[in-house]
């Protein structure tokens, strides 16, 4: 095996492990939203629970279908991602600081 063939193939893995990581993320945010009562989204002034499915279920397909790769599809990938992150680090946290419950983050 050459250097050339190694780093392709490493680059391959690397995409993958992105892909999975990101794909698994976002059906969990998807989960999470879909469980979530809706007065909490209008609590803590996010967007609708309607909103937040809509964009997370579109964002899982585009994962899943688009992955990550180095082409065209690269853009809406990110985007996807960048979706289920503002999810995850800011909408979860504030409905569950308002729903009195903690997903995978112990309470002191």
């Amino acid at each position: 095996m050459s250097a050339a063939s190694f780093v392709i193939y490493a680059q391959q893995y690397i995409l993958l492990a992105i892909t999975v990581i990101a794909g698994v993320t976002a059906v969990v945010a998807l989960v999470h939203a879909a469980i979530t009562r809706p007065d909490a989204f209008t609590a803590v002034d996010a967007q609708t629970k309607t909103f937040w499915v809509a964009v997370l279920a579109v964002s899982t397909l585009l994962i899943w279908l688009v992955q990550a790769s180095l082409g065209f599809g690269l853009m809406f990938f990110l985007a996807a991602i960048t979706a289920v992150l503002v999810y995850v680090v800011d909408v979860r946290v504030r409905t569950d600081e308002i729903l009195g419950r903690s997903w995978f983050r112990k309470n002191a």
